[in-house]
């Protein structure tokens, strides 16, 4: 190498050294290399590919001098240069318009490619793309020019490398800033849709993408439901399933997905749609609620775009914070139907016991009021909240029940049910109830609650003494006409014999005598007569203590 040469090389090396220092973004790094180096290098074309290690393609990184067509053919190179670059050597070619395959050769051919140099980009020892320099001449590569080549791309690779990690510092700052604000604004709703809303449109936003969108996984049919999206229209929307979609079922289980190429990745169904819509990459990431994944977040972008590590893990932050949100939203859903039904339930309980005509009450194993129906409100003349939460032994201070014979007593020391009959003075009336005593068991078998009926069987308690009093009357009144029966006979014998006696008396005193004795027979007679005829009695005082009856 002349020191001309050498001089040339230096200057090259040195301007690229400062392009590739005054810039830090690693896509503007790549823009500015391969727009200077055709002049500097004095070649047509340069390129630079990077590899994406998640499926080990080389991608388009920026590219100057070529035709989209050509840049967009489907093989790169043969394999046996893709070996050697990913091995770490360069390789040089001249007259590659006659050495390729028939397709491939077409396009070289219509771009007037002749020869290339292609050269590993290295960081570290790993290669991380490959550097490409074309000529539409035909041009022998020396050893001098692979060399230097070699360390131009080496000093690439550290610019491309220092400027990605840069940016990534500086995106994880601004990334750790926007999962801030996109949790508060995520946590501050409880309505899905809002949250729904803010994650589809300010992933994008960060992230300087086209669109986003947001599906969850149905329970029942295990299939995914578009639930949000912010910029895509409609007809890219309503396309399809996406369920079989390989980068889906990678981020249903678990891991993101990152495709630079749509249009030509086989983890892609909808590809014309795609490209009507004018998307070029994806990243697709898992949204979890806890370990479980419960659906999937997809950012799409118009233009082509590896995403690095820090803008995938911003990603999966922000769908694990909605899916925290998701997660607290529907829980909080589920506790308000939860409780709407609990409430309805309440109603159509607190609506039956109202309609039970007994008094009802319940009481826990303190005896404090805890239910207590309308019926029971009304008796005691004081309302629900009154009655809710007071001492159940003061309801019956003026009941004629004492504490041994109360069956809520009984039930809250036996477990067993329990029932007794008492009296009540109301409005100085005598009133009768039947409480009934019932015991609600806990989970360790002790009574927690009682549950008390109370009938008032006052009407019951008058109809029974009604039907005691007839059976009394109905005995009375046999047997009086059996006594009336049993006393005729002899009556009847008597008088008639009085009757004729008189006849053949002959004294007047004897005469009169036995007339005293026919009317006291006649009187007797008349007796017997309203004792056949009785239809009731009164009980009457009579002598002393003795009590008598009078007939009617």
């Amino acid at each position: 190498m002349t020191l001309m040469q050498e001089q040339k090389y230096l200057k090259v090396f040195q301007k690229v050294t400062k392009l590739t220092s005054m810039v830090l973004d690693h896509q503007q790094v790549m823009d500015t290399i391969v727009n200077s180096l055709p002049d500097l290098m004095a070649v047509d074309a340069a390129t630079i590919r990077l590899l994406d290690a998640e499926t080990g393609q080389f991608v388009m990184g920026s590219s100057h001098g070529l035709s989209v067509e050509y840049l967009s053919r489907i093989t790169i190179d043969t394999d046996e240069t893709m070996e050697m670059i990913l091995s770490g050597h360069p390789v040089a070619k001249t007259d590659v318009d006659q050495v390729v395959t028939s397709h491939d050769q077409e396009l070289i051919q219509s771009e007037g490619v002749k020869s290339i140099l292609t050269l590993p980009i290295l960081f570290q020892d790993s290669i991380i793309g490959m550097l490409r320099l074309l000529t539409r001449d035909k041009r022998l590569f020396t050893a001098d020019e692979i060399s230097f080549s070699m360390a131009l791309a080496e000093q690439v690779g550290i610019a491309i490398s220092n400027s990605r990690m840069f940016t990534e510092m500086e995106n994880q700052v601004d990334f750790m800033k926007e999962v801030q604000e996109i949790s508060t604004l995520v946590n501050s709703s409880l309505d899905l849709s809002a949250v729904f809303d803010t994650i589809v449109e300010r992933l994008p936003l960060s992230l300087g993408c086209k669109g986003c969108t947001i599906r969850l996984l149905k329970a029942q049919s295990n299939q995914l439901e578009l639930v949000a999206s912010h910029g895509l229209s409609e007809n890219y929307l309503k396309r399809g399933r996406v369920e079989n979609e390989k980068n889906v079922e990678a981020a249903l289980s678990g891991s993101p997905v990152s495709i630079y190429d749509v249009s030509r990745d086989d983890r892609i169904f909808y590809k014309n749609n795609m490209e009507e819509e004018g998307i070029k990459s994806i990243l697709s990431v898992p949204i979890k609620a806890g370990q479980e994944v419960i659906g999937v977040l997809r950012i799409l972008s118009d233009v082509h775009r590896c995403f690095s590590s820090s803008e995938m893990n911003f990603a999966v932050t922000a769908a694990e914070v909605g899916g925290v949100a998701i997660r607290n939203a529907r829980t909080y859903l589920q506790i308000t139907l939860l409780f709407n039904q609990i409430e309805e339930n309440e109603r159509f309980l607190a609506n039956i016991l109202d309609c039970i005509r007994p008094q009802l009450l319940v009481v826990d194993h303190n005896k404090h009021l805890i239910l207590v129906n309308k019926v029971l409100q009304n008796v005691l003349n004081l309302s629900e909240n009154e009655l809710l939460g007071s001492d159940y032994d003061g309801l019956w201070q003026d009941h004629d029940c004492d504490a041994e014979d109360c069956p809520v007593n009984k039930v809250l020391a036996t477990g067993e049910s329990a029932a007794y009959t008492h009296k009540a003075v109301q409005q100085e009336e005598t009133v009768w109830y039947e409480r009934t005593a019932s015991p609600m068991l806990g989970p360790d078998g002790k009574v927690e609650f009682v549950i008390e009926v109370i009938r008032d069987i006052t009407a019951k308690q008058q109809l029974e003494q009604e039907q005691l009093e007839r059976v009394k009357l109905q005995g009375v009144i046999e047997l009086a006409g059996t006594v009336a029966h049993e006393i005729n006979s002899p009556l009847f014998a008597a008088l008639g014999t009085a009757q004729l006696l008189e006849e053949d008396l002959e004294q007047q005193e004897f005469i009169d005598d036995m007339s005293t004795i026919i009317r006291n027979l006649k009187q007797i007679g008349v007796l017997t007569k309203k004792m056949t005829a009785m239809t009731g009695f009164e009980s009457r005082d009579y002598v002393g203590d003795t009590k008598i009856v009078e007939m009617r």
